[in-house]
C-alpha cells in the first residue's frame, strides 16, 4: 500500500516537473519533456518491460531437459 501511494505521488509530482521544465526549454534545441522522464517508477517499469526474443529450443532446454536431469517428471 505504501508503494502505491509513492507511485501516485510521484505521478503527480513528475507531471508538475515536466510542465515546469517545458516552460523553460528551448523548443529548437530539445524535445518536450514527458512526466515519465522525471518519474523513477516509470523508468523501472520500462526496464522490466523489455522483451528479449528467444527461440522455442531455449524453453525446451530450460524446462524439459532440466526435468529429465533432475530425475523424473512432475506429477500433479
Amino acid at each position: 500500500m505504501a508503494e502505491a501511494r509513492q507511485r501516485d505521488e510521484w505521478s503527480r509530482t513528475s507531471s508538475v516537473m515536466a510542465l515546469v521544465a517545458n516552460t523553460q526549454r528551448n523548443p529548437k534545441k530539445t524535445r518536450p519533456f514527458r512526466p515519465g522522464d522525471f518519474d523513477p517508477f516509470a523508468r523501472a517499469a520500462d526496464k522490466r518491460a523489455q522483451v528479449i526474443p528467444a527461440p522455442v529450443s531455449v524453453l525446451k532446454d530450460v524446462f524439459i531437459r532440466n526435468q529429465k536431469q533432475q530425475g523424473g517428471t512432475r506429477e500433479d
